[in-house]
């Protein structure tokens, strides 16, 4: 029997051949942010088909295997707004740090996407991989999700179109503004991928090849995806110093696209923005009330990580990692680039600076085997075991590695991300991939949101601070994220909706991970369906491939 035959198998007697399942006795958090009710809930196929307030009736439970919830909520799937969990589930279909914290569904796509790919690019993807290894053997966006599904995944998954990877469609990854015959093709592309399931178009305005594009290039491929009812969403190209602008730029591409928009980890990064924060909600809440359909997500984290490619400036990355790290060794490129790490040029950012210094940048990924030992060290601790500045080490190991190399950069306030949680508009997001403790992941380090980030809401900032109440953390993690993606049938406990539940203990819940030790399991959560089949039961995954591509507005309507 082949992989995708066992699966095929496992799935049919996961739904049409297993009983009904009825989760009784639970703490009913539905995902609408009304009061929690004790009641139950029951489960045939891959729906929910009923739920009520006290007791099952003896008429649903009769033929049904129960489950007892007691002292434990039951609630609709967690939604990752932002997950990286691209190539994680080429090699582990579990998505195991996200399930283990009652995540169903994984939204990808920030920026760059798994398609839609030219020759080339299938050929640079598999050039530039770390420590996963795989072929790439997928054109579109749509074939690559497919793909994942028939090889067995337990978590459902979907996409944006990267913004990014529709101009290197085109355009390659220099640094060129399209024809308008060459933008009429990227929207096409957006409009293709739309068709094919995509959610929307999706930018990263911090890094190359994105950072090229103008508002104007991007209110095109929002205005492709809004025509076919996707959403227009954004690392959005500053988020210290000229974060205002950056905000103004958002605000403008949904005003003049009609395309719903959201920001990607809204924060205020660097101690001298940290005071920016009343400003920046009241500035988006002022849009929203003018109209313009604008929300955001969050991670429950007072770090970012990303790569030192966020301290470099722009033009000396263009071309690619290849071109870039050719370029860091002529000395007078190199001494260029110093003086712009030490004093950006305008418009652009420094994530070292914004951390404060190289002893709040830590490094967690690299492609060298010569390189990994110095993983879990900060920038400042290798530049003085080397004798030299940080600015010419973070040059130095770019060139070594042949990669941005991840790092995770301390620039942010705990207050303001405390503030943040509270706020109806923001859902959470890990902006991680979705791991496990064991084999290749063990090879690089992670930021502990991979493995905390949703638990911690409902651990840290639910339980333990009280910031917000369960009913809305659930409702931010599960039914709000599925209107602003316009996903029909999940996110909510509801009769007709696809099955995918929660069950943890509100009293234990949490996370576990920590920037010293990130690869360690959420606690709290017992059990998790997704689509009727359960993947998650006493806390371990069943081994059951349950998790479906799921698809946007657009899907079957949008001209291809």
């Amino acid at each position: 029997m082949t992989r995708t035959m066992a699966v095929a198998a496992l799935l049919m007697a996961g739904t049409a051949l297993a009983k009904p399942v009825v989760i009784g006795n639970g703490l009913i958090v539905d995902g609408n942010g009304g009061a929690p009710f004790a009641g139950w809930l029951a489960m045939d196929g891959d729906r929910i088909t009923a739920m009520g307030a006290g007791a099952a009736p003896a008429s649903i439970t009769a033929a049904a295997d129960v489950v007892d919830a007691r002292g434990q909520a039951v609630a609709p799937g967690f939604i990752n707004m932002l997950s990286w969990a691209n190539e994680d589930l080429i090699v582990d279909g579990r998505g195991l740090s996200d399930l283990k914290q009652g995540v169903t569904l994984e939204v990808m796509g920030e920026g760059s996407s798994m398609g839609p790919f030219t020759p080339a690019m299938k050929a640079l993807r598999e050039a530039r991989q770390d420590d996963i290894r795989y072929k790439v053997t997928w054109t579109s966006l749509a074939q690559y999700l497919d793909m994942l599904e028939a090889r067995g995944i337990a978590v459902n998954v979907a996409s944006f179109v990267g913004a990014s990877t529709v101009r290197v469609h085109e355009l390659g990854e220099d640094n060129v503004q399209p024809t308008p015959a060459q933008l009429a093709a990227m929207q096409r592309l957006v409009k293709t991928a739309m068709h094919e399931g995509a959610l929307g178009v999706a930018s990263a305005l911090i890094y190359t090849p994105g950072a090229y594009a103008t508002t104007a290039e991007l209110t095109a491929l929002a205005r492709a995806a809004g025509d076919c009812g996707g959403m227009y969403i954004s690392h959005i190209r500053n988020e210290g110093p000229t974060i205002e602008a950056a905000l103004d730029e958002i605000i403008a591409i949904s005003r003049n696209s009609g395309a719903r928009a959201e920001i990607y980890h809204l924060k205020q990064a660097g101690r001298s923005s940290w005071g920016k924060f009343d400003a920046v909600i009241a500035r988006i809440e002022a849009a929203r009330t003018a109209g313009v359909a604008l929300t955001a997500d969050m991670y429950t984290y007072a770090a970012s990580s990303t790569g030192l490619d966020a301290s470099m400036p722009l033009w000396v990355q263009e071309g690619g990692i290849e071109k870039w790290a050719a370029r860091l060794r002529d000395p007078a490129v190199r001494a260029r680039v110093i003086a712009e790490m030490k004093a950006p040029p305008p418009g652009e950012t420094n994530s070292m600076l914004e951390a404060g210094g190289p002893d709040k940048v830590l490094l967690l990924g690299f492609r060298s085997e010569a390189l990994k030992p110095l993983t879990g060290k900060t920038l400042a601790e290798v530049a003085a075991a080397r004798g030299r500045s940080a600015e010419d080490t973070a040059i130095d190991l770019v060139i070594e590695d042949g990669s941005r190399i991840q790092v995770a950069y301390f620039s942010m306030n705990e207050a303001n991300v405390r503030r943040q949680v509270a706020i109806p508009w923001i859902s959470f997001a890990s902006d991680a991939g979705a791991q496990a403790p064991e084999g290749v992941f063990l090879k690089s380090s992670t930021h502990p949101r991979a493995y905390g980030n949703f638990a911690r809401v409902l651990g840290k900032y639910v339980r333990d601070e009280g910031v917000i109440s369960l009913a809305e953390a659930v409702r931010k993690l599960a039914a709000q994220p599925a209107d602003n993606l316009r996903i029909t049938g999940r996110g909510r406990l509801k009769p007709g909706n696809f099955a995918d539940v929660v069950i943890f203990d509100p009293a234990t819940i949490a996370d576990t991970a920590s920037f010293a030790r990130p690869q360690q399991l959420a606690v709290g959560v017992s059990s998790v369906w997704v689509n009727g089949v359960q993947v998650l039961k006493g806390g371990e995954p069943t081994g059951a491939a349950a998790g479906r591509h799921v698809k946007g507005p657009g899907t079957g309507k949008c001209p291809a």
